[in-house]
């Protein structure tokens, strides 16, 4: 991954300005509030969100836990002026960085993150890229960290696949069908992980998103 070959966080650049609002209408707060139960963050907590975007995420869990030490991370400026300002607006105070998926000791210590959290990136990335910041996030994981990942999992029924077409139509088919024939939990396990497992599905307007959970082995 570049700087320059990232897909933008709606799948292209021009469509930045409207993510937040599309994806308001895949049950987001739920599937968000279900992803920041599996994080649980506690104070002192180090969580590194991977992919960040708008910044969603990283503002909800600074919200549940004020003294955990959030840092998202995403390679696009664009989104993450939208993160800095959503985070002003609430009050809350994440800290915003510049990175890439596949590079993240390039923005903190390896070993060092207590939870990595990722939201609706990984069906984006071909396989080699997925398997690529799957270890990126293990090798910055403490032993025993946690992973929590909230994404397009499989796509178990007829209504879901033909949903799911919506997102494909956006980002591809070709990176995004592993993610609809469920390949996330093998992978998962095979960058080094443990405890692999789907806690949760959520049926949307554009298909199943999953909440994957797991620990660094």
């Amino acid at each position: 991954m570049t700087q320059t070959t990232f897909t933008p966080a709606a799948g292209r650049a021009s469509l930045t300005r409207f993510y937040d609002p599309l994806i308001a209408l895949t049950r987001e707060r739920l599937w968000r509030s279900l992803a920041a139960m599996h994080v649980a963050a506690r104070p002192g907590d180090v969580i590194l969100d991977v992919g960040c975007g708008t910044g969603t995420m990283a503002v909800l869990l600074r919200r549940t836990e004020p003294r955990a030490r959030v840092i998202g991370v995403d390679p696009d400026p664009d989104v993450l002026a939208v993160a800095r300002r959503k985070a002003g607006a609430a009050g809350v105070w994440p800290e915003f960085r510049m990175g890439l998926g596949d590079a993240l000791t390039d923005v903190v210590e390896p070993g060092s993150v207590d939870t990595v959290v990722s939201s609706l990136v990984l069906h984006q990335c071909s396989m080699a890229m997925k398997r690529a910041v799957l270890a990126s996030m293990a090798e910055v994981l403490r032993p025993g960290g946690k992973l929590v990942i909230a994404d397009f999992g499989r796509q178990r029924t007829p209504l879901m696949r033909l949903a799911f077409r919506i997102v494909q139509w956006a980002d591809g088919k070709a990176d995004t069908q592993p993610n609809a024939d469920g390949v996330l939990p093998t992978l998962i396990h095979e960058a080094g992980f443990e405890g692999v497992r789907e806690a949760e599905a959520v049926s949307t307007v554009n298909g199943s998103i999953s909440i994957y959970v797991a620990r660094r082995g």
